[in-house]
């Protein structure tokens, strides 16, 4: 008898779990683009396009090896929306098949899902854990238990020790864990942004994107443009060009922002590491060779090591160890819609519209226009977790729900609760005038708390501290923020309040 292997569009990788123990002559690889899986949520147009567009081609990967391989795309004529679907009927079109195997999706809806096919398809369902992860779900619930904060930073260090990264013996590298403190630099005028590597579509590329074009234009985001690469030799250039030319700089910049630079140091190979294109850890020995040999300074080695050992493992991490519970809180019971401009862009705050376009043309924005432009204002305006979540998961490429999930509701709302993040990330303007560019080509003043022409952030800001205050007061790391509050008189509180309830009704929500 043989075996279905089913490999998800997340899982591009040669060394999958599912695929160990396949016996190339008789098991059947089946891979799949189907309808519920692009549109649960209306995902970016360009990161379906990516998305089909690389299956595609780790498809004919397979081939290659030698593998015998199924693959239906969204434009077969095949009566299958969903991968349930798919798979039943590949079983009643192969006698022979008594087993399927498939590495464990990263999102919990479809996880329960699969957990219901042995009884619906009569054979058994073999669920294999992610061997692309370098903490296992079970050792990050033993690193947990007991535990009561889960600070990143803390299961940093252990797997620091793990993997030997960064350490000289039993100490960190350089004697500190944590260079953050040194990657907080503005971009100065006099710098430039460095060059980028992109690519260009090929053949089964340019089918993806009209499939996409005609099947899904009523999704947010553009296709014009469309320059990633989808063959893992493409997204080894890519991390090649990063490691030589723009590692070095990652870390004193990696948190500046500046007007119509939407990379700026970053590495953008979050979306090919997402969907098993590149490996973790081969990430993360490759940027420490640049740092032996003197090519790349520490801060900015650790700072990238970090968010891959360290905040993605850990995200992944908290998700399967709180859901399915944890999608479900709202700890600051927040209630409000999301704006329209988180759609369109069109909004006079030059922030908020720069950072929601190049979301629009690129499926892509940093962590920190992330957290501190489109997470920051969902946080100070109320706006509800659910309309959050959804529009995260929807616009960017590398967006899979256990990473997506614990770095919105958790680290930029706080509907956690403090989970994962020690205060919410709230900030007025400053912070934002501070980090970028953006307030001197605003309409908006940012030195202006309350007023005709103040900046939203600052009072909306303000308000998201006061009407918090039952929730908040109570945290150590809020006690100066407090007692700035307590020094406001009762006519600038109110002035306020009445500024964030007119500008948040100006704009519908």
């Amino acid at each position: 008898m043989a075996t279905i292997r089913l490999v998800l569009g997340d899982q591009l990788s040669l060394n999958i779990s599912s695929l160990s123990d396949a016996d190339k002559d008789n098991d059947l690889i089946v891979m799949a683009e189907v309808h519920d899986e692009a549109t649960y949520v209306r995902h970016h147009k360009k990161k379906i396009a990516f998305l089909f567009a690389a299956m595609r081609q780790h498809a004919e990967a397979l081939r290659g090896e030698g593998y015998s391989v199924r693959y239906r795309k969204i434009s077969d004529d095949m009566d299958a929306d969903s991968l349930k679907a798919v798979v039943r009927a590949y079983l009643s079109d192969n006698s022979d098949i008594d087993r399927v195997v498939v590495t464990k999706p990263g999102e919990w809806r479809l996880l329960e899902d699969m957990q219901t096919w042995s009884d619906a398809f009569g054979c058994d369902v073999e669920l294999r854990d992610d061997n692309r992860f370098l903490c296992s779900e079970e050792t990050f619930r033993e690193w947990a238990d007991g535990r009561k904060e889960l600070r990143m930073e803390y299961f940093y260090r252990e797997m620091r020790r793990k993997t030997g990264l960064l350490m000289e013996g039993d100490d960190p590298a350089g004697g500190e864990w944590n260079y953050d403190q040194d990657n907080r630099k503005k971009l100065p005028k006099s710098k430039s942004t460095p060059a980028r590597w992109f690519t260009s579509p090929d053949e089964i590329d340019k089918g993806a994107i009209e499939d996409v074009a005609e099947r899904f234009d009523n999704h947010f985001g553009d296709l014009d443009s469309f320059s990633f690469a989808t063959k893992r030799a493409g997204a080894e250039e890519a991390r090649d060009h990063f490691m030589e030319n723009i590692l070095p700089g990652f870390g004193d910049y990696q948190d500046a922002m500046a007007m119509d630079e939407p990379w700026m140091w970053h590495s953008i190979l979050s979306m090919y590491l997402n969907c098993g294109l590149l490996e973790p850890l081969d990430l993360c020995e490759r940027a420490e060779e640049e740092w032996k040999n003197d090519r790349a300074p520490l801060n900015a080695v650790e700072g990238f090591i970090r968010q891959i050992i360290g905040w993605r493992e850990y995200v992944r991490g908290v998700y399967w160890l709180k859901m399915p519970d944890y999608k479900d809180m709202n700890a600051l019971n927040a209630s409000r819609d999301l704006p329209d401009f988180y759609w369109t862009g069109d909004t006079d705050m030059t922030c908020l519209s720069q950072a929601v376009r190049q979301t629009k043309e690129n499926a892509y924005a940093h962590h920190i226009q992330r957290l501190m432009i489109t997470g920051n204002f969902a946080l100070i305006a109320g706006i509800h977790p659910d309309h959050v979540n959804e529009w995260y998961m929807a616009v960017y490429a590398d967006a899979y729900e256990w990473v997506e999930l614990p770095n919105t509701h958790g680290m930029a709302i706080y509907a956690d609760g403090g989970v994962v993040a020690s205060k919410p990330y709230a900030s007025s303007g400053a912070y934002i005038n501070r980090m970028s560019d953006y307030c001197s080509n605003c309409a908006y003043d940012v030195r202006k708390k309350t007023g005709e022409g103040a900046c939203p952030f600052n009072y909306l800001y303000w308000d998201f501290i006061a009407r918090n205050a039952d929730q908040l007061r109570s945290n150590g790391r809020m006690g100066l923020i407090y007692a700035n509050l307590e020094k406001k008189s009762d006519e600038e509180l109110e002035a306020i309040k009445e500024n964030a309830e007119g500008y948040l009704k100006s704009i519908g929500i």
